[in-house]
């Protein structure tokens, strides 16, 4: 697989972030920020994994944001990062009859982020954009673009196809769009869990 430098970039992040998370565990593993931190770092690392290492991954991270729930039910940042998660596994699940509960998961945990945090464009946006999920997996997984979906969901390109009739332009555009809008929201775990609440230096004063 070829990472581009921005992928490699947060490759090292995320996996900086794991390893920190996993020392701080071992030192208090009452802390449900560093669960969170800990699951959103799993998350995004999976899209750089086999579907199956994503897969386990996922599993992985969802066990991690349950433990900080049981610590903080009402932690909404959890929350959002087990919607992400359980929509992400969904997604990597060819079989749409077997990924529905994941989806349904998933719209639950966004719907209780939401209500904690009723002002929160981001959970908001992630609900509409869950309920067209179901859909977005059918159009991936029926154009054979299943090992794509994982791909899709890390950043890469929207799934095309050449033979697309212009009486399907316009939904095939409306499918590119909701796709790039689930990236968005991929994309705002390194704003939230990665940026949000590291401990990185404060830049040098000008």
């Amino acid at each position: 697989m070829q990472f581009s430098q921005e992928d490699f970039d947060r490759l090292l992040l995320f996996e900086h972030t794991r390893k920190t998370a996993e020392v701080n565990y071992a030192k208090n593993p009452r802390d449900a920020d560093n669960l969170t931190k800990w699951g959103g770092a799993l998350l995004e690392l999976s899209q750089f994994q086999s579907i199956a290492d994503s897969k386990s991954m996922i599993t992985d991270c969802i066990s991690k944001l349950e433990e900080a729930l049981q610590i903080i039910p009402t932690k909404h940042d959890a929350l959002w990062c087990l919607g992400n998660a359980h929509t992400s596994f969904a997604f990597l699940t060819p079989d749409l009859d077997e990924a529905r509960p994941y989806f349904d998961k998933a719209t639950e945990f966004f719907q209780r982020a939401a209500d904690e945090d009723p002002g929160n464009e981001l959970y908001q946006k992630s609900l509409e954009v869950t309920s067209k999920a179901p859909e977005l997996h059918m159009e991936i997984h029926k154009h054979g673009l299943g090992p794509l979906g994982q791909q899709t969901l890390g950043g890469g390109p929207a799934p095309s196809s050449s033979s697309t009739k212009s009486s399907k332009t316009k939904k095939s555009s409306d499918l590119k769009y909701d796709i790039f809008g689930w990236v968005i929201l991929a994309v705002g775990i390194v704003a939230w869990v990665g940026m949000a609440k590291s401990h990185m230096p404060p830049p040098p004063p000008r």
